[in-house]
């Protein structure tokens, strides 16, 4: 998809705009600032239109854009992660036993990825949530490869280590 050519941004930003949403919201953005950061995401995706590379895809382009523009939001104030982001993993042919632990698990992941530094935490998402290879990663990001697979491994250890902490029941 060719960003310059008249309509396709548009086309782009109405098809995209749910996935920057959920994206932000899995970096922390807080929620009352969720759309204004959508919208920096999309001016700034707008402003970097011409250098955007129609071969690769579309949405590791924009997680690199929305990544950045969170570092930007931290660099000018901290702002605490949420409880929040990610999608729902219960089945819904499953019985309500089912539906409360895979609630639970959900819950207890988010805390896990909440307590990630945020470039481990971008890492660990467009890795192990989005199933990103790691040369893909390291583009979007503007990384070395080996920078992307350090971080990945950092982030593995940091959420096991969150995760068996909350089980312990030391919730942060």
């Amino acid at each position: 998809m060719d960003l310059r050519a008249p309509d396709a941004f548009n086309q782009m930003y109405r098809q995209e705009l749910g996935y920057v949403l959920n994206t932000l919201d899995r970096l922390g953005a807080p929620a009352g600032q969720r759309e204004d950061l959508c919208h920096d995401v999309f001016m700034a995706a707008f402003r970097k239109r011409g250098d955007f590379d129609p071969a690769r895809p579309l949405r590791p382009w924009l997680f690199g854009i929305a990544y950045r523009t969170m570092l930007n939001v931290r660099r000018r104030v901290a702002a605490p992660a949420g409880d929040e982001g990610l999608e729902a993993v219960a089945d819904p042919a499953s019985g309500p036993e089912q539906a409360a632990a895979a609630g639970q698990a959900k819950s207890a992941l988010s805390r896990a990825i909440a307590t990630l530094e945020p470039d481990r935490r971008a890492v660990f998402i467009l890795h192990d949530l989005e199933g990103r290879a790691a040369p893909e990663i390291a583009r979007a990001l503007e990384i070395p490869l080996n920078t992307a697979y350090s971080r990945l491994r950092l982030a593995r250890a940091d959420v096991l280590k969150a995760t068996q902490h909350l089980r312990e029941g030391g919730a942060r």
